[in-house]
């Protein structure tokens, strides 16, 4: 199945040559393109692409805002959207993923690093460029000292909680499966159970919890 992509970033420049970068792989299509943010949320709902790639700063409405309206905590069948900026600023990565951000990259993480992230979130799953994964941690402990989520109604299993604190670390399914000596399919009953029982919607949901809830501290 082929990946359908709609890319959004004010510079022209910039946007052609992800855009390139990505109609070149095998599997993965770019189906329209945005110069700003407003301009983004009208062709994401025009077009339902499978993942939207979208710029921090755009003019209009920047790529936290756009993000928000089509993938936050109130839209009724998010999209999968991967922020991608060259600023490495951790506001902009915890706002991005509140928004309901599946990715958040770097522009100069390679081509190779876009890829992945373009198939995790079609995936349902997220990537978060490693060079801001270890400060994300700290962000979001120190966010979740501030501010202590409220606990479950039905409390986790010890297994659901060791299973937590992989995927906040970043773990895909597979690796996940290796380090806690279970098999793939129990992993996912694993991560279903959670999403249920934490009112997550996907993988980035359950690391925000399992960092602001101390999990991580």
């Amino acid at each position: 199945m082929t990946i359908r992509v709609l890319v959004a970033d004010d510079q022209e420049l910039v946007r052609t040559g992800l855009s390139m970068i990505l109609d070149a792989q095998p599997g993965i299509e770019v189906v329209g393109q945005a110069s700003d943010g407003r301009q983004a949320v009208s062709k994401a709902n025009e077009l339902r692409p499978d993942v939207c790639l979208f710029d921090i700063r755009m003019p209009q409405l920047d790529g936290i805002e756009a993000t928000r309206r089509l993938a936050g905590p109130d839209v009724a069948d998010p999209m999968a959207v991967v922020v991608i900026t060259t600023f490495d600023l951790d506001e902009y990565v915890h706002g991005a993923l509140k928004a309901g951000a599946r990715g958040f990259l770097l522009k100069d993480a390679g081509p190779e690093l876009l890829v992945q992230a373009v198939h995790a979130a079609a995936a349902g799953d997220a990537l978060i460029a490693p060079n801001v994964t270890v400060r994300l941690l700290s962000a979001f402990a120190a966010a979740g000292r501030r501010n202590r989520v409220l606990p479950p109604v039905v409390p986790l299993t010890g297994r659901e909680e060791e299973v937590l604190v992989t995927v906040a670390r970043g773990r895909t399914n597979v690796e996940i499966a290796d380090e806690l000596h279970i098999s793939l399919s129990t992993t996912k009953t694993h991560l279903g159970s959670l999403m249920d029982k934490l009112g997550a919607r996907n993988r980035v949901e359950l690391a925000m919890w399992a960092y602001e809830s101390g999990r991580m501290d």
